[in-house]
């Protein structure tokens, strides 16, 4: 059976959002080595709606390089529960909200390799709960942001239990966690 991964950048403080004016910095050799390799251990990417509608302004612009030309060929999923643009970013297939439990089961039981989940909110929280997803890896960077988005809710709640934990000369940690029962 196919693992899915949620794979989220968060501050030391503990918030998610706006990674890009953030993480940048950090990105040393071996981080982006373990990010890549990552990727291409997976052949599917879960995004929410918010999510996958920002990714897709971007990342059909990049490529040229085994990252973004893997990502881009990825076939991706998109959780929402109203309409979705995907014409800019294939291939892409819609799974209503209302489906989402059902389409991930069937999902994980199909062949192929890894499924990839970037961000870490209403969607992982709901497959975390019904037990669909597998492991969180949790890329802390060195930054005090404040304020923002949290990584986890109180709709986060399960069971965890530490895997491994990666360190890189930049300060970045990757700590990874397998979900248990809670």
């Amino acid at each position: 059976m196919r693992r899915i991964i949620a794979s989220t950048y968060t501050t030391v403080d503990g918030f998610i959002d706006n990674p890009h004016e953030w993480s940048l910095a950090y990105n040393d050799p071996a981080a982006m080595r373990y990010a890549l390799d990552l990727t291409l251990s997976a052949d599917a990417l879960i995004l929410g709606r918010i999510t996958y509608e920002g990714m897709a302004q971007a990342w059909p612009n990049m490529g040229g390089n085994p990252y973004a030309d893997h990502v881009n060929a990825m076939h991706k999923y998109v959780v929402a529960s109203q309409p979705v643009d995907t014409s800019a970013w294939n291939p892409t297939t819609v799974i209503a909200g209302a489906e989402l439990l059902t389409a991930v089961k069937a999902l994980k039981e199909n062949d192929g390799t890894d499924i990839l989940i970037w961000g870490n909110g209403r969607l992982t929280d709901a497959l975390a709960t019904a037990g669909l997803l597998d492991e969180y890896k949790i890329w802390t960077y060195p930054v005090l942001k404040g304020s923002g988005e949290p990584l986890f809710r109180a709709e986060s709640r399960t069971g965890l239990q530490h895997f491994e934990t990666t360190t890189f000369e930049s300060g970045v940690v990757v700590s990874t966690y397998r979900v248990t029962t809670a």
